[in-house]
């Protein structure tokens, strides 16, 4: 920073002036919570937060933080793990005024403002028996899952968020505004699609949205954790067989002290297999039949259930204010030895919500070339597998993170690279973030950013340095 905080303290009035929304300092009422963000661990003070509300008040903060030499962090959700949407002693730029969800269920098309959640975004769209493929935890900010690619439950069917954004309203580092899509600024618009928030600010996305709902199937066959190995194997054979239509996932948890579960096995550690039907409910009904005869579950919940209920369900596992730390891997299969090493290293967890996720994937984001879009993986990916130490307090919290790097570490014979998906790491260190994208996507994701951000002002997230 080349100022001082007394001299921006002078000199903000400026801004203010400009800037639709607030515009806080240190020690201004609503400072702190609009510096808050949903990692715990996470404690910095910006000098600056300006609370945007369009793009113009958008590009007022880039100038301004431009001529006062401050750091640039752009804030949507809030929900990255490792604090992109604070910088310490600079400027925040938030997005969360801009909350707006538009749907349009003729044109089956959402326009959803930079600073909105995936709630939001669910709540607006199912008014209409509509949905975008999104992520599972209902308080995560659209702009960032997004950027980074997007993946959850719908992604066997539909693919990527990335895979159905039609066009983004972006400002770019300058502060010019310009609408990237396949026909308009067609190398940005590749960009935005994978590559993060390097290119500008997203004041606002367009959507293609798809029938869902509004109840699906779900079912949840946990196995006690003793018996993880033989439960993982059996959710990596029946992922491998599912139909588009049906979702699954493989959480390796702490059974929710939740109605569904029985009073005696609450807080047990279990692995769970999750099936999520979209379509024919006979035929999620066999399917659960079939796992449930091998798993031979500990207990089981198998019942419809609203669309926007199953995007909530994870919320309470990651209240907002936890500590949180993860480290991701890419697998292009399971094999013995890494079901082996996971399950003996489980056990290690001290909080009772840190957890192992695994998301299978498949289906439909095959649809889509490799090099179609920016997106950080081969489309031939199979499993994603996110490592996640999360505890309330300091201690527990650093035993975990420790446990995840470690177990991160052991698990690597069995990975693609050491490169993992971008919205499912803490931390990228060494040729991570090139092992990510490939070294030909990744020099083409440089040689946008000379364009569009050619001094790196948007630096402060998983950084792509202009070539």
């Amino acid at each position: 920073m080349t100022r001082t905080i007394d001299m921006i303290d002078r000199n903000v009035t400026a801004l203010r002036a400009v800037v639709n929304g607030e515009v806080l300092l240190p020690g201004d009422e609503g400072y702190d919570e609009a510096r808050s963000v949903w990692n715990g661990d996470i404690d910095r003070r910006p000098a600056v937060i300006a609370q945007c509300t369009g793009p113009e008040d958008v590009a007022a903060a880039l100038r301004y933080a431009r001529a006062a030499g401050l750091e640039v962090a752009v804030r949507g959700g809030g929900h990255g793990y490792w604090g992109a949407a604070i910088a310490e002693g600079g400027l925040v730029i938030d997005l969360s005024l801009l909350d707006h969800v538009d749907v349009d269920p003729v044109a089956r098309r959402a326009r959803v403002g930079g600073g909105a959640t995936l709630g939001q975004l669910d709540a607006a769209t199912q008014e209409h028996g509509l949905a975008v493929p999104a992520g599972t935890v209902s308080h995560t900010g659209v702009g960032g899952l997004t950027l980074g690619g997007g993946f959850g439950w719908l992604t066997p069917l539909h693919g990527f968020t990335i895979d159905n954004l039609q066009s983004a309203q972006v400002v770019l580092a300058d502060g010019s505004v310009v609408l990237a899509s396949a026909t308009e600024h067609p190398d940005l618009f590749w960009g935005l699609r994978g590559g993060g928030g390097n290119f500008g600010v997203v004041t606002e996305f367009e959507f293609r949205l798809h029938e869902v709902g509004p109840i699906v199937q779900f079912a949840l066959l946990a196995v006690e954790q003793d018996r993880a190995a033989h439960a993982l194997r059996v959710a990596r054979d029946v992922a491998d067989g599912l139909d588009r239509t049906l979702s699954p996932g493989i959480a390796c948890i702490s059974a929710p002290p939740a109605p569904f579960v029985p009073a005696e096995h609450h807080f047990a550690p279990v692995v769970a297999l999750i099936l999520i039907g979209f379509g024919d409910p006979d035929e999620h009904a066999a399917a659960v039949a079939a796992a449930k005869g091998a798993l031979q579950p500990l207990f089981e919940v198998v019942t419809p259930m609203p669309y926007v209920a199953l995007q909530q369900m994870l919320d309470e596992g990651v209240p907002w204010g936890v500590r949180s730390y993860t480290k991701g891997l890419y697998l292009d299969e399971l094999p013995d030895t890494a079901i082996d090493t996971l399950a003996e290293r489980l056990p290690g967890r001290r909080s009772p919500i840190s957890e192992v996720l695994i998301f299978p994937l498949g289906g439909a984001i095959a649809d889509v070339g490799d090099d179609d879009t920016a997106f950080g993986g081969s489309r031939s990916l199979r499993y994603v597998v996110a490592l996640e130490g999360i505890a309330p307090d300091p201690e527990t919290f650093a035993h975990d993170r420790q446990w995840v790097r470690d177990t991160w570490n052991a698990l690597r014979p069995a990975a693609v690279h050491d490169g993992a998906y971008v919205n499912l790491n803490a931390e990228f260190a060494g040729d991570s973030l090139r092992n990510t994208y490939g070294a030909a996507k990744f020099d083409r994701l440089r040689a946008i950013k000379a364009k569009y951000d050619p001094t790196n002002v948007f630096r402060h997230n998983a950084n792509i340095p202009p070539a």
